[in-house]
């Protein structure tokens, strides 16, 4: 190992629909957090590593803070608000589309009692014309003390190199904490259920709003070397799960299709995945299903 090794952990804040999660998954060169044009995709925090011959990044996607409306969303703005306190440097990330609201004043707020170099990450600015990126940054820096501004495309990797470029220049040296190969703290299990609940997310489009979870009930190795899935779509009413289901379930076989395609690029492995949908009423607010569903108690 390098003598000079660095070693650090960022966090990765914003509001919803910022592109936290793609920012992440083009950094780490494959998909590791679910992308959804839906607000407040991510539930988890999700840990993704990047490594190289001289430094190891640990980034970690938080939930977007939002106003929490159920004990789920008092778990996911908890979540993303501890992360403050335990990293070395700060990515807050906005969307160049929409511009300041009032939920990033909500954010500004708590970033004044970091004691944190903060980034500020203006993210898909592909989508406005430049001349809209200095009044943009302007109104952000007279609101809080950045230690630089960035305007990236996390879609198509605009600056992201010049930002983990930067970002290596302020974490310190240290140790390599995980395996060269090793690109996130997550399980299997729980990946493949994101990359479910991604689909669903994205194919359901406003009919089903985030009111599902996915539940891996059974994953196992077969003698052809084949992997079977048989995974469950948990949501709060009937009429979101004849959504799903579609038509003759066409909605449902579409899900699995796109599903099986992305988790048999993470598994390198022919996948048969078997999908059901269950009725779980009000399940956001029960903490029993919540645990079951990989929400720890202590976090809401």
């Amino acid at each position: 190992m390098n003598d000079n090794f660095k070693s650090g952990f960022i966090t990765i804040i914003g509001r919803p629909n910022t592109g936290k999660s793609t920012f992440l998954n083009h950094v780490i060169g494959q998909k590791i957090a679910i992308m959804s044009d839906k607000r407040q995709t991510t539930r988890n925090r999700i840990q993704g590593v990047l490594t190289s011959t001289d430094s190891q990044l640990v980034f970690i996607d938080t939930p977007g803070i939002h106003k929490p409306k159920h004990r789920l969303g008092d778990f996911m703005v908890k979540s993303a608000q501890d992360t403050l306190n335990e990293v070395d440097a700060v990515l807050f990330m906005v969307n160049a589309n929409e511009g300041y609201g009032k939920g990033d004043q909500y954010i500004l707020d708590l970033l004044q009692q970091v004691n944190r170099p903060v980034f500020l990450v203006i993210n898909k600015i592909d989508l406005v014309h430049p001349d809209e990126l200095l009044p943009l940054i302007d109104q952000y820096r007279n609101k809080y003390d950045f230690e630089a501004v960035f305007p990236i495309s996390a879609l198509n990797g605009n600056n992201v190199s010049s930002l983990i470029k930067e970002l290596k220049s302020y974490i310190p040296e240290g140790p390599q904490y995980y395996p060269d190969d090793y690109v996130t703290d997550h399980p299997e299990r729980f990946i493949i259920s994101e990359l479910i609940r991604e689909k669903v997310l994205q194919l359901t489009r406003e009919e089903v709003p985030h009111s599902i979870a996915v539940i891996i009930e059974n994953l196992e190795e077969r003698e052809s070397g084949s992997i079977f899935i048989q995974a469950s779509i948990v949501t709060e009413r009937k009429t979101q799960k004849g959504i799903i289901i579609g038509k003759q379930g066409a909605m449902l076989k579409n899900i699995g299709q796109k599903a099986r395609s992305d988790i048999e690029a993470l598994l390198g492995s022919k996948v048969y995945l078997d999908l059901w949908v269950k009725v779980q009423k009000d399940w956001r607010n029960k903490q029993s299903q919540l645990q079951e569903f990989g929400y720890r108690s202590d976090e809401y």
